[in-house]
């Protein structure tokens, strides 16, 4: 147990019965039923590309690998399938297969630090999410927990304070018939309740509003400070939403085993309701991950297709995403993305971890291929690696930047890598 070094380039499946209630309901405090479904995870089986979508890559001759690239570290001694990963401050946070939640010094150097498992639950970790003192985690058991992390002592067990959705806020909604929702033929429950797994969470810019997607097809909306669910979007989707992601300026893109991509907006004005503004389609199979670039101009999208989409926003000034291209190299299914400054960082059912730079134009480049994980890499955090940024020599490797990457896979191990891109 514990952190060992690796050497230079160490070499769920989700189907559903699609319902014919392919319209969005949205719900909140005084808000009617809608139906949801069952369905299990289909993630990891890889479709047929898309000959459609003209690719942003060079070919594998034209590709530029760069050598200054390696593993710094196999994080080991986990016994269950990583699915998780989040920074904070110098811990790494990971979320596994047995309710458990590990934290680790994510300094890869410090080879005389173990995990400690901070947090245990009865269900699979799928998503973290930290922001001040607060850690919120998603459950394939259908419930967002809410962990109270200590700062003076961050390596001690962590309380659970609360689980989504609360006493009080089932309480409210238990009797009165408008909260219920039909959520299996003959089987109801209030609209604050997700009936699947949760899949991921996302915060908004200031961390008042936290968003969970779930297998159940909606996507919901909590208030942080006292953990009121504020609205739920039901058939949001016609499948499991996998993935969400938020932008700056509010809007909410949330991914699908139903092959879509949907954008989401809510108005000014605290009782109005995220409506739909656009649904982009262009993958052919599940779509399983979103990551957007530093200023949501640029959305990445993964599916099982073996592509990462690239939308931009429309030049001619509508604001409509638009595809630019696809991302072309991983061999079996995306599972995951990250995004650090210009780079995107993609894991795949190929165990492979890709990093890929935009160049000029449209043009992207895949810098390094990353080899050692012995299984599907699920998760993926990226960061820049200040410490080694400052220590470099400019005059032996001229300017750049050094970057780490942390990826979780269902090898039960997390492996560091470190990579240094020059300016151009």
């Amino acid at each position: 147990m514990g952190i060992i070094p690796c050497p230079l380039r160490c070499q769920s499946k989700k189907k559903s019965t699609n319902s014919d209630q392919s319209h969005p309901t949205y719900l909140h405090s005084d808000s009617s039923s809608s139906s949801s479904l069952k369905s299990t995870n289909s993630s990891l089986y890889s479709q047929p590309s898309l000959p459609s979508v003209p690719s942003l890559t060079p070919t594998s001759t034209q590709t530029e690998l760069f050598s200054n690239t390696y593993c710094a570290a196999t994080f080991k001694g986990n016994s269950s399938y990583i699915f998780c990963l989040s920074l904070s401050g110098k811990h790494l946070y990971t979320g596994n297969s047995n309710g458990e939640i590990l934290l680790w010094n994510r300094d890869p150097l410090n080879h005389s630090t173990e995990y400690i498992v901070v947090a245990r639950s009865s269900s699979s970790v799928k998503f973290i999410v930290i922001f001040g003192d607060k850690l919120f985690s998603a459950h394939q058991d259908h419930k967002i927990r809410v962990w109270k992390i200590d700062n003076d002592a961050p390596n001690q067990n962590y309380k659970c304070v609360a689980t989504l959705p609360t006493l009080n806020d089932r309480c409210m909604r238990l009797f009165s018939a408008k909260n219920y929702v039909e959520v299996r033929r003959n089987k109801k429950c209030t609209w604050v309740h997700h009936v699947d797994t949760v899949s991921a969470l996302a915060s908004s810019i200031d961390s008042s509003l936290l968003y969970s997607a779930s297998w159940d097809r909606t996507f919901k909306v909590w208030r942080t400070s006292d953990f009121k669910c504020l609205e739920s979007v039901l058939n949001a989707h016609d499948d499991a939403i996998n993935a969400i992601a938020l932008s700056k300026n509010g809007y909410v893109y949330t991914g699908s085993a139903d092959k879509k991509i949907k954008i989401w907006k809510k108005e000014e004005g605290e009782k109005k309701l995220h409506s739909l503004v656009a649904t982009l389609e262009k993958h052919k199979s599940a779509v399983n991950a979103l990551a957007l670039s530093t200023d949501g101009s640029v959305l990445y999208s993964g599916a099982c297709d073996r592509s990462i989409i690239v939308w931009e926003k429309d030049s001619g000034g509508s604001g409509k995403m638009v595809v630019a291209g696809a991302l072309r190299g991983h061999t079996k299914a995306i599972l995951c993305l990250a995004v650090v400054s210009d780079l995107v960082c993609s894991g795949s059912a190929d165990k492979t971890v890709r990093i890929w730079k935009r160049g000029i134009g449209k043009s992207y480049s895949c810098l390094s291929v990353f080899e050692g994980h012995r299984g599907p890499v699920k998760c993926l955090t990226a960061a820049f690696d200040s410490k080694n940024s400052s220590s470099r020599n400019k005059d032996d490797f001229g300017s750049g930047n050094s970057y780490v990457v942390y990826s979780g896979s269902l090898d039960c191990d997390i492996k560091v890598w470190k990579f240094w891109v020059p300016s151009l």
